[in-house]
């Protein structure tokens, strides 16, 4: 697919991943559709996606775990965009926990809500939003499409993070169970797990915390935006990819060498 062609939603686009996401396509000449829960960061994403004077960006609020909202941004998207043809599911949230913990003989476990805000935005509003674009663009007739899902590297597993890393796990499972799903109809998913990346999650780390986490990765550094983006690119231009998660992580997953 040519980046031109590309008429896609975003979600999560409001900072991070996905405000990066929906300014490289944009600059790249591309029409997207971009929602968050964050009114505030849509507002700077249009400044920004308006100063690139290329593509067009479409902003509007969305809460990807409300089912009626999901359907109707997805609406939302294919009136401004006609021939809807991409969905990049990049929202996602962290609420990091150990599962229990015992100190001064006080034992402390993994609140449910907690578990459950996670997989709900991770997991749960991925399926609505795929479920609902899905169906769009194979009603429209069109035969060539592409999602992307972010999972993440965590979803080996990872310490404090049982409710995250379960949630992205699951993605990673269901991109492919999607990508065999939807082939049929002209429809490619692919995934992506980004590594420790520069983004806002990491503004309260301190500099010894990031330097700690910069010599777990091989390449000694922390992953940008950009790095992910290219991954995203990938998958959307080479039209003989689907049902594999790319890793974005600069070796990580791997272990020190």
């Amino acid at each position: 697919m040519e980046l031109t062609q590309v008429k896609a939603i975003v979600t999560g686009a409001a900072g991070g991943l996905g405000s990066s996401f929906a300014l490289e396509l944009a600059r790249a000449g591309a029409q997207v559709a971009a929602g968050d829960t964050n009114a505030a960061g849509l507002r700077k994403l249009a400044a920004d996606a308006a100063a690139l004077d290329r593509g067009e960006v479409f902003v509007s609020k969305l809460d990807i775990t409300d089912e009626a909202a999901a359907a109707a941004f997805v609406g939302f998207a294919a009136e401004r965009m006609a021939g809807l043809n991409v969905l990049i599911n990049s929202a996602g949230i962290a609420r990091d926990g150990l599962l229990l913990s015992a100190a001064a003989g006080e034992i402390k476990t993994l609140p449910l809500a907690q578990w459950r805000k996670v997989v709900d935005v991770n997991l749960t509003g991925q399926f609505l939003m795929i479920r609902e674009f899905a169906a769009r663009v194979v009603a429209a007739g069109v035969r060539d499409a592409v999602v992307v899902n972010l999972s993440s590297i965590a979803r080996a597993g990872n310490p404090g993070q049982s409710n995250y890393a379960a949630s992205k796990a699951a993605v990673d499972a269901c991109t492919r169970t999607w990508a065999l799903e939807l082939a049929r109809h002209g429809i490619r998913v692919g995934g992506v797990a980004p590594g420790v990346t520069e983004t806002g999650f990491l503004d309260g780390f301190s500099r010894e915390a990031l330097a700690r986490l910069e010599a777990a990765i091989p390449l000694a550094r922390l992953g940008r935006p950009r790095d992910v983006w290219q991954a995203v690119r990938f998958i959307l231009e080479c039209d003989f990819f689907t049902g594999r998660t790319v890793e974005v992580d600069g070796g990580a997953a791997m272990g020190v060498i």
